[in-house]
């Protein structure tokens, strides 16, 4: 390798190969997991709140190994994140939910903790119900359980990190490439969206967005200390139009290419998906182009 390549929004040189080079010839006992780690820590990669991002490493030289620069230890089957031990997800009530909104407020909105019983729950509602399904989040996440007066749960809603690079969207923002790497932490992704199949409640969706959004940004300030200042969202074209997204007033901002995460050589088709932008702030533009 002779020229940095941009992986997983950082900038991998030469010299950056050759210490992961040197590790594995010197340390040929360490598992993924102690590599990741020392990798982390020598990179002093962390979350905004301080927490090494160990996993966010781990990503990152699988990405190395796709593309032939470096071979890793084999994978330790028994060792690594353990497969979710999730409880088993709800169950359609006896009649579907289809009450007016009004006649179902005050709705409950409860930012759900981390490896909380509650987190268990609402990831094997997401793993059941959500045509995506749902293997848990890596790296900063906040989920969202909405529930009406009686507590029924209603609905789900996750945001995680960002997408690294989106060639629709950037543009739409207008920043440059060094400016998306320096403050790509202010943008969140609404990376899951749930009503559940039996709640077939008219304008509840738009009305759980604008709630949500309404409090994401002291919240994900509170859980890691970053202030966020716009929410990104996809669309997939072919089975929803997005009508929520534009009642609650985000921001069209075009549509994906079709193509997955890493899909460096073009050959990852995926179904098209129109993007979606909320910001949190007046002046986001300005906060993310300064």
């Amino acid at each position: 390798m002779t020229e940095p390549q941009l992986i997983q929004g950082r900038w991998f040189s030469s010299d950056d190969l050759a210490l992961l080079e040197r590790w594995r010839r010197e340390h040929p006992e360490w598992s993924r997991y102690r590599l990741s780690r020392e990798l982390a820590q020598h990179w002093n990669w962390r979350t905004p709140s301080g927490q090494l991002r160990d996993m966010a490493a781990r990503h990152f030289l699988g990405k190395l190994q796709q593309r032939g620069l470096l071979s890793l230890p084999a994978a330790n089957p028994k060792g690594g994140r353990q497969p979710a031990q999730w409880p088993s997800p709800p169950s359609p009530p006896p009649e579907p939910i289809e009450q007016p909104l009004a006649q179902l407020r005050p709705l409950g909105l409860e930012w759900v903790s981390p490896r909380s019983r509650a987190a268990r729950e609402l990831s094997a509602t997401l793993a059941h119900y959500h045509y995506l399904g749902w293997r848990g989040p890596v790296g900063p996440h906040l989920a969202y359980r909405v529930t009406d007066r009686h507590g029924r749960l209603l609905a789900v809603v996750v945001f995680v990190a960002a997408a690294l690079q989106l060639a629709e969207r950037d543009r739409f923002i207008g920043w440059s490439a060094a400016q998306r790497q320096a403050r790509l932490a202010q943008v969140v992704q609404n990376s899951r969206f749930l009503l559940l199949p039996w709640v077939r409640v008219r304008h509840l969706a738009s009305h759980v967005l604008a709630a949500v959004t309404a409090r994401l940004r002291a919240d994900w300030i509170e859980r890691y200390q970053q202030p966020v200042v716009l929410v990104e969202t996809f669309v997939q074209c072919d089975r929803f139009a997005g009508t929520c997204y534009r009642a609650a007033n985000w921001l069209s901002a075009g549509r994906t290419a079709g193509r997955g995460r890493g899909d460096r050589y073009h050959q990852r088709a995926q179904p098209s998906k129109d993007i979606y932008l909320y910001p949190l702030v007046r002046d986001w533009r300005a906060c993310l182009c300064a």
